[in-house]
C-alpha cells in the first residue's frame, strides 16, 4: 500500500521511473549528471513524492497562483496577509530593469494589480539578505514610480496625485536575516510609514515579512492556528507527514497539490524548473558573500579609522611633550647663559 503523498496522489512517478526516463535522453541524462548528489537526490526526492514539492519555486508558484486562472487563490491568500479583503484585477509584466537587477536575486516574484488599483508585489528569497529593509525600501519606491509612470502616461492632462494609490511588497523570507531571529515567536511583519502625531496621511507604501523558517518553528510547536497559517503551511512545509495531515485536515488544498504533481510528472520541464532553481540560488549566494564581504571591508575600515585616531592622537601628545621639551631646554640654555655671566663677572 503506497504511503505518504503517494496514498493520496497516484500519479506521482517512483525514483526508478523518474531516472528511467532522465536515462533515455542524452540531453537529460547530462543535465542530471551535471548535478551534485544532494541535487539530484532533492530532485528525485520531490518529484517521487518522498519529499514535498517546493511550492515556492517560481514556475509551480505561478502555475498554482495564476492570477489570470485562478484568481481566487492569491485572492484569498493577499486578504489574510493584508488583513482586508482584496480583489485581483489583473496580472502585471514585472520589470526585468528592475534597481540594480534585483530581480535576478528573486526565487519567485509576481505582481498583480487589485481591483481599488493598489499593487501588490509578492516576493520569496531563498537566503535572506543583508539589509532586508533598505532592499524592501528600494523595491517598493521602484514600484510605486513605476505606477507613477504608468498611471501619468494613461491620463495625460488629467492626471491627479489621487490617482496613485498603494503599493504592497510582500516578501518571504525561505532563511531570514538575523533580525527576525530576536523575535522567535513572531512571523507576521507589518510595516508602514506612521506620523508621531493624529495626522491622517496616505504614505501609500506598505510591507509584509513573512520568516517561513520562524514560522516552521513555530508551526512543529503549535501546529496550523488560523486560515493564514494553513496557507504558509502549504507554501513552506515539504515534509511529507505535513502535507497528508494538511490535506486531512484541508482537504481543499488537494486539487492544489494534484497539479503540482501533474506538473513533475513532465520530467524534462520539471528538470528545467529546478535547473533554473540551482541558478538563482548560486547568484543568491554570490549576492551574500558579497554583502558579508563588504560588512567586513567595513568593520575592518572601522578599525583602521580607530586605529588611525589613536595614532593621531598620539602623535598630537607626542607632538606636545616635544614642545615642552623644547621649552625646558630653551629654559635650560638661558639659566646656563645667566650663570655663565654670573661667573664672569665675579671674576
Amino acid at each position: 500500500m503506497a504511503r505518504g503523498p503517494k496514498r493520496y496522489f497516484p500519479m506521482i512517478q517512483t525514483k526508478g521511473e523518474v531516472l528511467h526516463e532522465i536515462r533515455q535522453k542524452q540531453q537529460l541524462n547530462d543535465l542530471f549528471s551535471s548535478w551534485t548528489k544532494e541535487q539530484q537526490q532533492e530532485f528525485l526526492d520531490f518529484t517521487s513524492g518522498m519529499k514535498g514539492v517546493k511550492i515556492l519555486y517560481d514556475a509551480f508558484f505561478k502555475e498554482i497562483f495564476d492570477p489570470e486562472s485562478k484568481p481566487e487563490r492569491l485572492e484569498m491568500l493577499l486578504s489574510l496577509l493584508l488583513k482586508q479583503k482584496v480583489k485581483v484585477k489583473k496580472a502585471l509584466p514585472t520589470d526585468n530593469t528592475r534597481l540594480a537587477d534585483e530581480s535576478s536575486l528573486l526565487l519567485m516574484d509576481i505582481l498583480v494589480e487589485l481591483e481599488d488599483g493598489s499593487l501588490a508585489n509578492v516576493e520569496c528569497q531563498r537566503i535572506g539578505y543583508k539589509f532586508p529593509g533598505q532592499r524592501s525600501a528600494c523595491y517598493s519606491a521602484d514600484l510605486l514610480l513605476r505606477q507613477y509612470k504608468r498611471v501619468r502616461g494613461e491620463k495625460g492632462k488629467a492626471f491627479s496625485y489621487k490617482d496613485i494609490k498603494k503599493v504592497y511588497t510582500i516578501v518571504l523570507f525561505e532563511t531570514s536575516t538575523e533580525e527576525f531571529h530576536e523575535l522567535p515567536d513572531d512571523y507576521i511583519h507589518h510595516a508602514q510609514a506612521t506620523v508621531d502625531t493624529k495626522l491622517k496621511i496616505n504614505l501609500l507604501q506598505e510591507y509584509v515579512f513573512i520568516p517561513l523558517d520562524i514560522f516552521r518553528q513555530n508551526l512543529y510547536n503549535r501546529g496550523m492556528e488560523t486560515p493564514l497559517d494553513v496557507w504558509l503551511t502549504f507554501l513552506s512545509v515539504d515534509d511529507p507527514e505535513w502535507i497528508v495531515k494538511l490535506i486531512q485536515q484541508h482537504p481543499e488544498f488537494k486539487p492544489l497539490y494534484e497539479e503540482v504533481y501533474a506538473m513533475c510528472r513532465n520530467v524534462e520541464r520539471t528538470m528545467g524548473i529546478f535547473s533554473e532553481e540551482l541558478r538563482i540560488l548560486d547568484r543568491n549566494t554570490v549576492q551574500l558573500m558579497i554583502d558579508e564581504m563588504q560588512d567586513k571591508i567595513d568593520g575592518m575600515q572601522g578599525t583602521i579609522d580607530g586605529m588611525q585616531g589613536t595614532i593621531d592622537s598620539q602623535k598630537n601628545t607626542i607632538d606636545s611633550q616635544n614642545e615642552k621639551l623644547n621649552q625646558k631646554d630653551e629654559e635650560i640654555r638661558r639659566l646656563k647663559k645667566l650663570l655663565e655671566r654670573k661667573q664672569h663677572a665675579e671674576i
